[in-house]
């Protein structure tokens, strides 16, 4: 697989990601597939929808993103990142990291892979308390 089909995906994988900042939906149709595979957090989904609900959550406005590191092979991209969000009611603002693998096929995403810190952008947004959990 040549440089120029990585280098194909790691554009595709970069639209993806600037959709959560644009909240660009049909920018979004053009780089996911619809019936994408999406596996995280312990569940395994499949749809775009649940890409464009994530991409359009009310509330919440990703303001920067910071691609940290970026490796691609084949047919897969694998990066880090992290993306500043602004709670809307509130103005508070956090950062939330996360790490992601996606798979491409045909110019689009087919699969993806990832996990983030959801516990951190809660804490950060205000939504839970800044204290450490008592199990």
């Amino acid at each position: 697989m040549g440089g120029d089909l990585r280098e194909r995906n790691v554009e595709v994988v970069r639209r993806y990601l600037r959709t959560f900042v644009t909240k660009d939906l049909a920018e979004l149709a053009e780089v996911v597939a619809e019936d994408v595979e999406i596996y995280g957090s312990g569940t395994a989904v499949r749809g775009r929808h649940f890409v464009e609900g994530a991409v359009s959550s009310p509330g919440l406005t990703v303001l920067d993103q910071e691609i940290l590191e970026l490796f691609a092979a084949e047919d897969r991209v694998v990066i880090s990142f992290a993306q500043t969000y602004r709670r809307d009611a509130t103005g508070e603002t956090t950062v939330q990291s996360a790490c992601k693998m996606y798979r491409l096929a045909g110019g689009r995403i087919v699969q993806f892979w990832g996990e983030q810190d959801t516990y951190g952008l809660l804490r950060g947004l205000g939504l839970l308390p800044d204290v450490p959990i008592a199990f």
